[in-house]
């Protein structure tokens, strides 16, 4: 076998072809430094097998007698052009890769086809001896034949290339091209695909893009705007709903703290005033989550403040029912309790005040009575690694000291007013029976608890260490 190869060094250099094209489908796309350092090395041994045989591609195959050796050279000589093409483009795409990631990938393809068209011009006049002049000829009228045929499509690539260079948006921009929202998960030669808010996929050609507005909501970056707008009687003092709108913005903590967030009052006419929260959140993923939850914290500021959403069959008698008693209705804990029970309830609440900043109940605190929050905003803090910070913020018909009415334990969290805040106090002399007698409510709150606790406890774990990986370029670059 050693001496079949060393005889007929054309037929290794055929091999080395096809151990090519085998070990770039072999080798997995993780590991692309290796598959470009073998592409690299087998066109390194293929030039020299051929210049070691005295095939220069730069000349015809000198066995112009034996037809069959002629053909087999001329087609090495042909195959080194192309492979050296091929080796070229993709050298420049790992470059190009390393400084501009994917978003010039169509660039780096006209780049290569670039490539590929001189190295086969340049195979048809040094191997097969054409005149370049006629060849260039050939190629130019064709070349106008097929932009003729192709004029479409070739505005959709020229216009990808503008968009490439001016790049008004790049890969994962959320974007909306007139109208069409979406992520931006591809820019290839024809058309931008956008994958919209509902999964599914929108192809839009490039030169469709190129022409019409585009409303890049990812620039600048990890900043996106959200706003909800609400409506309440005109009657209601501006003033006071502008505060409890407030209340319900501070209550959300997912919104950005630059740009501020702000309150409007938009219009107001007979039939409602119309107000707006506006702000701007992280990520594109969350605007969803945080508009939801601003229109229930609005929901609940508002009724805390005596105010209700406007809506067709409202009733302008006012309620006959205590704020206590209004709250235990809303409260999704003691919901469930009768209505002479809420009553009885409501008249051994006591109404307590906190000013912004004072602490509501510290960490560790065992706490002899319960609070439901009645207006303001409550934040919660824990302690990571020696230092504290915010893990949520809690608002109207919510509940504090679970724990020690339970279970005579405390909780690893302070809770403080962000707001000014008005909190209805009940002590455990007379809630504990009243837990024992209603399993419902006594269940409710310990699946309360166990979600706090369990939350806690994932807010505070040590995140595993990710080790960076290094690959063969890496190594290289740092050895340089």
């Amino acid at each position: 076998m050693l001496s079949l190869l060393t005889e007929h060094p054309l037929f290794c250099a055929l091999i080395l072809i096809l151990l090519d094209l085998g070990l770039w489908r072999l080798i997995s796309s993780h590991g692309s430094e290796w598959k470009l350092l073998v592409r690299v090395l087998i066109f390194t041994l293929f030039s020299v097998l051929l210049f070691n045989e005295g095939l220069n591609p730069m000349e015809p195959a000198p066995w112009a007698d034996n037809v069959p050796l002629h053909l087999a050279a001329t087609g090495l000589q042909i195959g080194w052009w192309l492979f050296g093409a091929r080796t070229l483009t993709v050298l420049i795409g790992a470059v190009m890769m390393q400084r501009v990631g994917h978003t010039g990938r169509l660039l780096q393809d006209l780049l290569g086809a670039v490539i590929f068209l001189i190295a086969i011009i340049a195979a048809l006049a040094y191997v097969l001896d054409l005149p370049v002049k006629g060849v260039l000829a050939t190629s130019g009228a064709l070349a106008i034949i097929v932009g003729l045929a192709l004029q479409s499509t070739l505005s959709d690539v020229f216009s990808g290339i503008v968009l490439n260079t001016t790049k008004p948006y790049q890969l994962d921009d959320w974007i909306s091209i007139d109208g069409t929202e979406g992520r931006v998960t591809d820019i290839d030669w024809r058309a931008t695909r956008l994958q919209t808010s509902q999964g599914s996929m929108a192809v839009i050609p490039n030169s469709l893009a190129a022409k019409a507005k585009i409303i890049n909501f990812s620039r600048p970056s990890n900043m996106f705007g959200v706003s909800v707008s609400v409506q309440v009687s005109p009657h209601a003092r501006p003033n006071s709903v502008i505060d409890a709108l407030e209340r319900a913005m501070q209550g959300c903590r997912q919104l950005l703290d630059t740009p501020a967030p702000s309150v409007a009052l938009k219009n107001s006419s007979n039939s409602g005033a119309e107000y707006e929260i506006s702000g701007f959140v992280a990520s594109m993923g969350e605007k969803r989550v945080v508009r939801n939850q601003l229109f229930d914290l609005a929901y609940r500021h508002l009724q805390a403040s005596g105010f209700n959403l406007l809506s067709s069959d409202e009733s302008n008698a006012p309620s006959n029912l205590s704020r206590p008693r209004a709250l235990l209705d809303s409260s999704p804990i003691f919901s469930t309790l009768r209505q002479e029970e809420k009553d009885t309830f409501s008249q051994n609440m006591t109404l307590k005040t906190f000013r912004a900043g004072e602490t509501i109940l510290e960490a560790g605190e065992v706490s002899d009575h319960l609070f439901i929050i009645e207006s303001g905003v409550v934040t919660v803090t824990l302690i990571r690694h020696g230092a504290p910070f915010e893990s949520g913020r809690m608002g109207p018909g919510e509940v504090i000291g679970e724990a020690g009415i339970l279970s005579d334990t405390s909780v690893p969290a302070t809770f403080a007013a962000k707001t000014f805040c008005a909190l209805y106090r009940i002590e455990k002399t007379y809630l504990k029976p009243c837990l024992d007698a209603r399993h419902d409510i006594n269940d409710a709150m310990k699946a309360l608890l166990d979600y706090r606790l369990h939350k806690a406890q994932a807010l505070t774990a040590d995140a595993p260490a990710v080790v960076a990986r290094k690959g063969f370029l890496q190594w290289l670059r740092n050895k340089v």
